[in-house]
């Protein structure tokens, strides 16, 4: 098949999931192109079998914002004209989707049909789709799109709930390479001597930053422990100011990395105390690096975190069952070993190999 893949092209989760599933449809016999404003940041072009195309947007002085959903309608019809394309695979339902459906409607004038699969992701849903501005746009885009997909049974119920559509929506979690992970698992030496907590975000407001640093703050007083913060975003300033006013001990801020798991093979605890959250893509690389994990109990987290076997699910609000979660982990190495075996265990369950066939039989009922 030849495929179109629209996503955001950062670190984010949605951005990442789509990058990752355009490598497999490509190794899967798959031609796929990405389409974005800027190459996304996991994207490994070949020029045989993945393509990308950047979204140009053209400054006119009339606008005071550039119409971005336009120039890339233009662009999705342009590529799938250009390339015969059978279908198009959109990750958030606006700009995404909005976008493909015009795209759609523009080629079917030249008789080309483009058949739309959306993968719903969850701020398209908790965070956007819920403005009163962008609601009726946002329920208009699943609507519209051929088939929808979401990453939990928690967001499908969350559309369904709060857009009062009667659209099927089918669950095709997120995924990880397990066999990515053992590699980096074999070459990685982890000393016992001083545990380490992780946690992995784009330090946006709904990660919930300024509560994980009290938490460390708490923790690091009563033990020693080293604390990696890896990821960039509008909080991490934040983060570093409050980890000086309360003089953590042993805290690094890695940055962004393409390569997580080399950093979460030396972890032991991954925490991750999120407002909302519709699956927990950190969390899942996490585990597949074998570590308890702590975590909220938001959205489609305990879904995947299982309360009291690969870890432990606490509100958000509440630091103190964070702190007590984290140091029952410190102080039972038992404990701590028997999550960390369950959460690698859990994690296999969502191997790329198994979940990308998932997206490839939606693709046929679109074909057919």
């Amino acid at each position: 098949m030849k495929i179109i893949i629209v996503c955001y092209p950062t670190f984010g989760g949605s951005g990442v999931l789509a990058t990752e599933l355009g490598h497999q449809l490509s190794e899967n016999g798959h031609s796929v192109h990405f389409i974005a404003y800027e190459k996304p940041v996991r994207l490994k072009v070949n020029d045989e079998s993945i393509f990308f195309h950047k979204v140009n947007v053209p400054f006119y002085p009339l606008f005071n914002f550039q119409p971005y959903e336009l120039a890339l309608s233009t662009k999705i019809v342009d590529v799938a004209t250009k390339n015969s394309i059978d279908l198009i695979h959109v990750h958030y339902a606006i700009p995404h989707a909005y976008a493909a459906y015009m795209a759609q409607k523009m080629l079917k004038m030249n008789n080309i049909k483009l058949p739309i699969i959306t993968t719903l992701h969850g701020t398209d849903i908790t965070l956007v789709g819920k403005h009163p501005f962008y609601k009726n746009a946002v329920k208009f885009s699943i609507e519209k799109s051929n088939i929808v997909t979401s990453v939990s049974k928690s967001l499908k119920n969350d559309t369904h709930e709060f857009f009062e559509t009667k659209k099927k929506i089918e669950i095709i979690p997120n995924f990880v390479d397990i066999r990515k992970f053992d590699i980096q698992l074999n070459l990685c030496k982890q000393s016992d001597k001083i545990k380490t907590i992780t946690h992995v975000s784009n330090f946006r407001p709904v990660k919930n930053i300024r509560s994980l640093i009290k938490i460390f703050s708490k923790i690091s007083q009563n033990h020693e422990c080293k604390f990696n913060l890896i990821g960039e975003g509008p909080e991490l300033d934040v983060a570093k100011s409050m980890s000086e006013e309360l003089k953590i001990k042993n805290i690094h801020f890695l940055g962004n990395t393409n390569e997580v798991e080399k950093e979460l093979c030396h972890s032991d605890i991954f925490v991750l105390p999120s407002k909302a959250e519709s699956f927990g893509l950190a969390a899942l690389e996490a585990m597949a690096s074998k570590n308890a994990i702590v975590s909220s109990n938001v959205g489609g987290l305990p879904e995947l975190n299982l309360n009291n076997k690969t870890g432990f699910t606490c509100e958000y609000s509440d630091i103190d069952h964070f702190v007590l979660s984290i140091e029952k982990l410190l102080k039972d190495d038992d404990l701590l070993e028997s999550f960390k075996i369950k959460a690698y265990n859990e994690a296999k369950k969502y191997d790329i190999n198994d979940v990308v066939p998932l997206y490839e039989e939606e693709y046929k009922k679109l074909l057919s």
